[in-house]
């Protein structure tokens, strides 16, 4: 069997974390199986959704990495729904209802005030036709119900292992809108039937929805196709995803945070897995070992500064020439290899590159202490003679060791101070050189 799985977000708004989480974990398995990923654009929402947000979210993909081998959209598959709704109706799964928003919220509140769970009471299936006449002529239009069947439903996810419900502690779900335009249960249903989808990743909140989608699948096809529905990630504090954060999108955290895509795969690949969370700057690894049976049920704790550090740890492990396009278009094209080996360990953001190259070649305010102002102009005095390699610094501080009674951070931090006015930053060793016999003896001499 080939392994075909589908990514269906809807064009209502940008990728956010969560989503990204999904296709990230759903397009994994499917590479690691050999298999046929579809992006299906969910916009049969038409007032909502946009052109700009579904270019977004393909964006968002390219940048992450995540290739599809197919594309379609809702919007033009509505013919095929009609298609399906009608003998569906004529197979007798769906049904007509015609209760106001505010008769079926009455109906809720009174079944919970007694204590009964507020699933729908199937009156819309007792309607005589003289009832259908007098709410027609009221101008009232049907909204439509699958009926769902009072039997076992079952399944073995394979996050959740089994799963079982009972068809009548079921509501039947909604399908059809008034004006008769679909909603997303029956038309994700139907797609995953047309398009052979063998697999279902979504999010643990879906898992009472796809229960309901056991029995369509087997309505119109006979056969539902195995699912995994993963644990909903959490604060940092394991609270509920704050709306900041649950809204947090790719978009922000390319172009605002500055982040690398790999920061994103990286932690969302292992998050809620037994496998260690590490930075990785390539996906086959993460193909490699991805394995659902390491999913557990346990709620993910989602750290947006786990981010930032997986980032700097992917950018030391970054080579020059990954980044020396981008650097250029941010304005830095004059940097080169012996710089970006420099100053990459001190990176959290690709962006910081810049501060730190405005602090090796632009003006820089030294900072000298009253007790460090013989010290500084000691070492001023025994600085090597040109050219500067990466064992200038070793020279240096050594004749500085001799000449004064200065060792350890009392010698190197008066000297950071004075050439970088920072008392952190890129090591000394890598930066001299940079900084050069002439910068380096204006500084001192501040």
């Amino acid at each position: 069997m080939t392994v075909k799985t589908r990514f269906a977000p809807s064009p209502t708004g940008f990728l956010h974390v969560g989503n990204a989480r999904t296709a990230i974990i759903t397009w994994l398995f499917t590479r690691a199986n050999n298999g046929h990923f579809l992006l299906r654009i969910d916009d049969t929402d038409r007032e909502r959704s946009k052109d700009e947000y579904e270019q977004a979210i393909e964006d968002g993909m390219t940048w992450l990495g995540l290739n599809w081998d197919e594309k379609a959209n809702q919007k033009d598959r509505m013919d095929r729904y009609a298609e399906v709704i009608e003998k569906l109706k004529a197979d007798g799964r769906l049904y007509a209802c015609y209760e106001t928003p505010e008769e079926l919220g009455l109906k809720r509140k009174t079944q919970l005030s007694r204590g009964i769970p507020p699933t729908y009471d199937r009156a819309g299936l007792s309607l005589t036709d003289e009832q259908i006449a007098k709410y027609e002529a009221e101008g009232r239009t049907p909204h439509w119900r699958f009926k769902l069947l009072h039997e076992p439903i079952e399944w073995n996810d394979l996050i959740r292992g089994e799963v079982a419900f009972k068809g009548e502690d079921l509501s039947d779900p909604v399908v059809l809108r008034e004006d008769g335009t679909p909603l997303y249960h029956l038309c994700s249903v139907i797609d995953d039937i047309d398009f052979e989808i063998t697999h279902v990743v979504r999010g643990e909140d879906h898992v009472s929805n796809t229960a309901t989608h056991v029995q369509m699948f087997e309505a119109i096809s006979g056969k539902a196709p195995d699912f995994a529905h993963l644990a909903l990630i959490s604060d940092a504090e394991g609270g509920k995803l704050s709306k900041r954060l649950g809204s947090l999108s790719v978009k922000d955290i390319q172009n605002d945070d500055g982040l690398e895509a790999m920061s994103i795969n990286s932690l969302m690949a292992r998050l809620g897995t037994s496998d260690p969370i590490e930075a990785y700057t390539d996906l086959q690894p993460l193909i490699d070992s991805f394995d659902f049976s390491k999913f557990s049920r346990s709620t993910p704790k989602f750290d947006p500064d786990e981010l930032v550090r997986l980032n700097a740890r992917i950018l030391y492990d970054t080579p020059f020439e990954a980044v020396k396009e981008r650097l250029a278009e941010d304005g830095l094209s004059e940097i080169d290899e012996a710089y970006w080996l420099a100053v990459r360990p001190n990176l959290e953001k690709l962006g910081d590159a810049k501060s730190w190259w405005e602090m090796t070649n632009g003006t820089v305010t030294p900072v000298i202490e009253a007790d460090d102002k013989d010290f500084i102009a000691t070492a001023a005095t025994l600085l090597p003679d040109a050219p500067w390699n990466d064992t200038t610094w070793k020279e240096w501080t050594g004749k500085i060791k001799e000449g004064t009674d200065r060792k350890g951070k009392g010698l190197f931090m008066p000297l950071r101070k004075a050439l970088t006015g920072m008392e952190h930053g890129p090591e000394l060793a890598n930066l001299l050189p940079l900084l050069g016999p002439e910068k380096t003896k204006k500084r001192l001499a501040a």
